[in-house]
């Protein structure tokens, strides 16, 4: 995809959403999560689907398990910031991170719709940098601007640990969040094993995780 001016990055954004929105009656990262709340004895007319068959055969009485559907989505966007992710295909092309930069605004905008509540992570240097998770629309511009600012940079110079990352994620982000990482996967593939396990651990902590490989 040819590569555009930082500035036009939003409305480029937000076109790929429109177009992706077509003919579709529902997005497909609205209100995944779904907490158990407690149970309930079984009522005449309650749903069977719900009933806890290991708790039945435990006591030989019916219980439901009862939820409590949490309607926002939480979702942080990891960018890896790497040197690596800088490489370009052509001269008037965007670079690897640009377009990560790109779908991330693209879901940010797709987000803000549904009124969920969005956060960024990448490496800046040797300091982790993780955005609040929030879904005002002071929030949305502070976030489309550090988009907008990682678009333009050139040339990362540093090392990106996002192994390290990914793990401090695990451990500070919400339970059931939804993580969306962006990476070309070229460091992490030397540590394949602990690149796995850092994933893992995102999993056991019930968040939901999305790699896109670039």
């Amino acid at each position: 995809m040819l590569a555009f001016p930082p500035s036009q990055l939003e409305f480029v954004a937000k076109q790929l959403v429109e177009g992706f929105l077509i003919g579709l009656n529902k997005s497909p990262f609205h209100g995944f999560s779904v907490e158990f709340a407690e149970h309930r004895s079984y009522n005449m007319g309650d749903s069977l689907k719900h009933i806890d068959w290991k708790v039945y055969g435990k006591t030989d009485k019916l219980y439901t398990r009862k939820y409590d559907e949490e309607t926002n989505l939480r979702c942080c966007m990891l960018i890896d910031n790497s040197s690596s992710m800088d490489f370009k295909a052509a001269p008037d092309v965007m670079s690897k991170k640009q377009f990560a930069c790109l779908l991330s605004g693209g879901l940010l905008q797709l987000l803000k719709n549904q009124l969920d509540a969005t956060a960024l992570a990448f490496q800046d240097g040797t300091d982790s940098i993780l955005t609040p998770c929030k879904s005002s629309a002071s929030h949305y511009n502070f976030l489309i601007s550090t988009l907008t600012k990682l678009y333009e940079e050139k040339l990362s110079a540093f090392r990106v640990d996002m192994i390290t990352q990914l793990n401090e994620l695990a451990e500070q982000l919400h339970k059931r969040s939804m993580i969306i990482v962006f990476s070309d996967c070229l460091e992490e593939s030397k540590k394949h094993t602990d690149f796995l396990d850092a994933l893992c651990h995102l999993k056991f902590k019930g968040h939901e995780v999305l790699l896109f490989q670039l």
